[in-house]
């Protein structure tokens, strides 16, 4: 698949969702930024906003299997992963497949749950695997999961480990929609019988892992480089941060930029791409100080002091 194929194929699956979900275009397309740049999406917001319905009519449009988990206090890892059960016909161990084996995994509200299950998702994540009791099992590809939590202010949340948010390529808030988007809304739920809306598939998953190594071919200059280089390093000098982005968080920048590339037609990588994603991929990485949290600073406010202290290249 070709970058000019590739961007139809992203215009047609936003066209798709788009249909069900009442959403601003800039979040459709961060959350589709994730799949085609092979990470993962993390999702805030109060609740009946519609993460959960985003995440849904993604993975109908892609074509693929999809699974929820519903995280809560007492959900155990192996609640997630899958567990050996005992065979008593032949006196042997079964693995029992948990829910993470999907195409597209929701974790729903993962911040309700402890730390100790939310690492569950870890090697996931990471390494497209899980291992249960010594042995390793394959996850199904493609695999990306779509995480949701609620504000952390809100009762009964667990802060998410700063190991596990450094995994998630980007993360977005969807927000409430505008008055003509809510009108819009009401208007779809009176012309039909079922609660939630319907999405027709797109895509399959051969054509999604096609979708998804297209990047790879989208050329990035060397000044370019420097430049995401450069970004990253700066949000490890700022006053008010604790902990900048890791040289993980500056890889994944790079193929956010190119993964952008990718879905506006475009082989090659401009100022513009990276600047478009920097903040959903960078912000969430950051750690501040305590007193930058007590003063209430804005890490989309840090990462945009970034962006303008950071000359721009030049690419032709």
């Amino acid at each position: 698949m070709d970058v000019r194929e590739a961007s139809e194929e992203c215009d047609a699956i936003l066209d798709a969702i788009s249909q069900a979900v009442i959403a601003d275009e800039e979040f459709l397309e961060t959350v589709l930024l994730g799949v085609v740049g092979r990470g993962h999406v993390l999702l805030e917001d109060v609740p009946g906003t519609g993460k959960t319905l985003t995440a849904n009519s993604l993975a109908t449009a892609l074509g693929l299997s999809f699974s929820r988990i519903q995280f809560t206090p007492d959900l155990l890892p192996a609640d997630v992963t899958g567990t050996h059960v005992f065979n008593e016909q032949d006196g042997s161990f079964e693995f029992n497949e948990g829910p993470i084996f999907a195409n597209v995994v929701l974790a729903d509200e993962i911040n309700r749950a402890p730390p100790k299950t939310q690492a569950a998702l870890l090697e996931a994540m990471a390494e497209g695997q899980v291992t249960v009791d010594g042995d390793t099992h394959e996850l199904p590809d493609p695999f990306f999961v779509i995480a949701t939590q609620n504000p952390v202010d809100q009762e009964g949340t667990f802060p998410l480990p700063e190991a596990q948010v450094d995994r998630f390529l980007v993360k977005s808030s969807i927000g409430y929609p505008e008055r003509d988007g809510e009108e819009e809304l009401l208007r779809r739920r009176l012309g039909r019988v079922e609660r939630s809306p319907s999405v027709t598939s797109v895509l399959d998953d051969g054509t999604v892992a096609e979708l998804r190594e297209t990047p790879e071919s989208v050329t990035v200059d060397d000044d370019l480089v420097g430049y995401v280089a450069e970004i990253a390093r700066r949000t490890r000098t700022k006053r008010r941060v604790d902990v900048g982005v890791s040289p993980r968080g500056t890889q994944r920048l790079l193929e956010a930029a190119r993964a952008r590339a990718t879905m506006v037609g475009r082989d090659y990588v401009t100022p513009d791409d990276v600047k478009r994603v920097a903040q959903p991929v960078l912000a969430h990485r950051l750690v501040l100080t305590p007193d930058a949290k007590v003063d209430g600073v804005s890490k989309f406010a840090l990462v945009n002091d970034v962006l303008d202290a950071v000359a721009v290249p030049t690419v032709e």
